[in-house]
């Protein structure tokens, strides 16, 4: 008798699929869709490893922008504000030092104060990034700095000051900057701050001197002119040797560098300085 084709077997060569369950006579015919869930799952887990090696480079680029500093990132994204201006600082007028009601002395430097005629003032236009104009009523002291940049002039230094209001790049600036030829230009008023001296923004005056090359030493007319500014800043503010210091006297930093390597040039720098008698 020949072999009959059936809707389940096909023919003789044609295996015979699997049953169902035992006794019901019917096949178990797989659903089209019976093995998909089995497949996605796959997928899913093979995606896992990718998903959370994603999830830590969000995390740690997010901690290299940002960081796990309390104040707002600048829009650069890596420069922190800088220290405002204490309350007690910007507070003008005496204000009682004791129980007995005695008054502490008046700021020394809410009056106003010409400077001479060999600076050139050129003062920056008030902005967040350079000049916040935020007020300086007390100075006790003068931090010297170097620009970094050896060759620059001090009217090159200035404009990159001037620019950080548009590009954001650093909080920066100084009340001074002296050139490679001597020259003084006034960037920032005395009576406001400017942000160079970290800390110290909110009780001295910064001065920023330009260098030939990268040791740092001042050219011969730098220095004269530096100790010529620093000495009408001293009869100024009635300052002593021990407030006109270095960059590195604030916060450690190697500015200004060749000054803060070599302690004797330093040294004969304060002693060409005229102070008052004590």
């Amino acid at each position: 008798m020949p072999q009959l084709y059936d809707q389940f077997h096909g023919g003789e060569n044609t295996p015979p699929r699997r049953t169902g369950p035992a006794g019901s006579g019917y096949p178990m015919t797989p659903s089209p869709l019976g093995r998909r869930p089995h497949r996605e799952r796959r997928r899913a887990l093979s995606l896992a490893p990718v998903l959370l090696i994603l999830l830590v480079l969000a995390a740690v680029l997010t901690l290299v922008l940002w960081g796990p500093s309390d104040a707002p990132p600048d829009p650069s994204g890596a420069v922190s504000a800088p220290p405002a201006a204490s309350d007690a600082l910007a507070t003008a007028g005496p204000t009682p030092a004791g129980p007995d009601g005695s008054a502490a002395p008046t700021p020394n430097n809410l009056r106003d104060i010409t400077a001479p005629p060999w600076i050139t003032q050129e003062f920056l236009p008030l902005n967040e990034w350079s000049r916040p104009g935020d007020p300086l009523p007390q100075v006790n002291g003068v931090v010297i700095h170097y620009v970094g940049n050896p060759g620059t002039t001090a009217e090159q230094n200035r404009s990159y000051f001037e620019r950080l209001a548009e590009n954001h790049e650093a909080y920066a600036s100084s009340h001074f900057l002296v050139g490679l030829d001597g020259e003084v230009i006034q960037c920032v008023p005395l009576s406001e701050i400017s942000y160079c001296s970290t800390v110290r923004n909110a009780d001295t005056i910064a001065i920023e001197c330009c260098h030939p090359d990268a040791e740092g030493k001042f050219t011969e007319e730098t220095m004269a002119s530096l100790v010529k500014l620093v000495d009408w800043l001293i009869e100024t503010y009635d300052l002593g040797r021990e407030d006109v210091i270095r960059h590195y006297d604030v916060a450690g930093k190697e500015c200004p560098i060749y000054y803060v390597r070599n302690l004797d040039a330093w040294e004969d720098f304060l002693d060409r300085l005229t102070f008052p008698d004590p």
